[in-house]
Parts: structure tokens; sequence; C-alpha cells
């Protein structure tokens, strides 16, 4: 499959999960959960798709077991919205990379800050 038509299957199937997750009931999966990436093999055998959140690594971990119990429901969803000849697996990874930014963010904030006292441009 050509790399193009991969990368544009992979922001077809990032677009469409935001969607569908909105859709969910489980309260394990309300609240700021977010896709920093999603990765499919080149057969689309398989989908990783990589939640964070911005409560930290714990509620991410939460967001994963209830998104893997649903996992049934989103491929259903995702081969009715996508048309695609075979819907991949998924599989869902937790990371923190939001919490991580959040925190580089704050740290340059306070550096800032530190600089505006001392009167340094």
């Amino acid at each position: 499959m050509p790399s193009h038509k991969l990368g544009r299957v992979t922001e077809d199937i990032m677009r469409e999960l935001t969607a569908i997750f909105r859709e969910l009931k489980d309260p394990r999966v309300q609240g700021l959960i977010s896709i920093v990436r999603v990765e499919v093999t080149n057969d689309l055998s398989y989908c990783t798709v990589y939640i964070s959140s911005m409560d930290g690594l714990d509620r991410a971990k939460e967001a994963v077991k209830g998104l893997r119990s649903a996992s049934g429901f989103i491929r259903h969803e995702l081969s009715t919205r996508l048309h695609l000849r075979k819907v991949p697996e998924l599989l869902f990874r937790a990371t923190d990379s939001i919490e991580y930014g959040a925190n580089i963010a704050r740290l340059l904030n306070e550096l800032k800050d530190k600089e505006d006292e001392n009167g340094n441009p």
C-alpha cells in the first residue's frame, strides 16, 4: 500500500475514533481524554492508538481499560463509518505526553517569571 494512502487512512481512523469516543457512555472514557497518535500497520491488520489524559497517566490507564472493553463496539462503528476492506484490530496504549507537555510549559513559564523578576530581558 502506498504510504500516502496509509497516511490518509491513519488520519481517517484518528478522526473517526475521536468522534466515537465522544459517544461512548463508559464513565472510564469520559473526561479529558485525547488521542495522541495512531499507528496502522502496512496491511491494516493492527492499529495502535495512544491515549493521554490531562489528569495524568493513571487516568489514561483507566481510560484504556474502558476502551479495551468497548473495542468490539468501536471497531464495528469504524467499519460503518469508514469503508475499508479490512478494519484493523485496535490496540490501546496509555501515554503521559499531554501531562509531560503541560509540565514543560509550566517550567518554561516559571523560568520566564524568574527572568522578569530579575529584570533580565
